[in-house]
Parts: C-alpha cells; sequence; structure tokens
C-alpha cells in the first residue's frame, strides 16, 4: 500500500447537480478525454436521483440521456468502494429535490510526480480547497467596476 501511495497524485471529488434530472451527457467525451490522456483516473462514479419526496435512488451506468446510446459503459464497473451509501447520503443531502447528480472520485494523475517529489521530502498537505467559478468571477467584476 505504501509504494501505491508513493506514486499517487491528490484524490479529489465532485458532486454535480442536474437540474431537471437532464443529464445531456455533453461533458462525458470530455471525461473519457481526461482518462485517456492520462490526466485523472476514475477511482468511483456513481449516479443519484432526488425525488420531489426527498427519496433517493442509486441510478445504473447506462443511458443516463435517454437517447439510446450507453453514455457511461466505458465506465461501467468503475468502482473502487471508497463511496459507500452514507456518501450517496451526504451528496444527495447538497441535491435539491426533483434533480440528480453524478459523484465522481479522481486521482489527478498529472499532479502525481509533485506530489511524490514532495511526500519523499517529507511533507504533508495540511489543507485543499476549490474556488467556486461564479464567485471568482463575480470578484473580478466587482473589482474591475471599482477601478
Amino acid at each position: 500500500m505504501s509504494e501505491q501511495l508513493d506514486d499517487m497524485g491528490p484524490i479529489d471529488y465532485l458532486v454535480v447537480e442536474f437540474p431537471g434530472n437532464r443529464m445531456t451527457g455533453e461533458g462525458l467525451p470530455l471525461l473519457v478525454d481526461l482518462v485517456d490522456r492520462g490526466i485523472i483516473r476514475i477511482l468511483d462514479l456513481r449516479f443519484i436521483r432526488k425525488d420531489e419526496d426527498g427519496s433517493v435512488t442509486a441510478l445504473e451506468i447506462a443511458d443516463l440521456t435517454g437517447d439510446g446510446l450507453l453514455d457511461l459503459a466505458v465506465f461501467e464497473g468503475v468502482n473502487s468502494g471508497l463511496l459507500g451509501q452514507d456518501d450517496l447520503e451526504e451528496a444527495a443531502a447538497a441535491v435539491e429535490p426533483g434533480n440528480s447528480a453524478g459523484l465522481l472520485i479522481y486521482e489527478n494523475t498529472w499532479a502525481a510526480p509533485f506530489a511524490a517529489a514532495l511526500r519523499r521530502g517529507g511533507a504533508q498537505l495540511v489543507a485543499s480547497g476549490r474556488l467556486n467559478v461564479q464567485a471568482v468571477l463575480a470578484s473580478l467584476d466587482a473589482i474591475e467596476a471599482a477601478s
């Protein structure tokens, strides 16, 4: 296990909400491209639907867009076991009723050599985060308007 850790990049997760259960599939080829180019490695990919009454259903990876094509067949069986029922419930708490969500856990393989070098030097990640794009753009617009 420690040898694997030595070579791994940072692990991130995303919960992406699809209002009205509308999954267009537009981003799927881009996700496949990230994997094909070795930028990320998908560890888990799950989908849930939150009904109007608040009940949550796990969705099978299949024809999510309803066009008759198996949109995510390439990811079928991607399941490291990291996502448990408690994780699905926590993700569902962030999703509005009547919507669906995709849960993705991925390794940033592009950063693996950098992360490995830091770990070899004794460094440890002590904080991590992500900035909301809309908030950043609003802040930049406000700064520009003020100057």
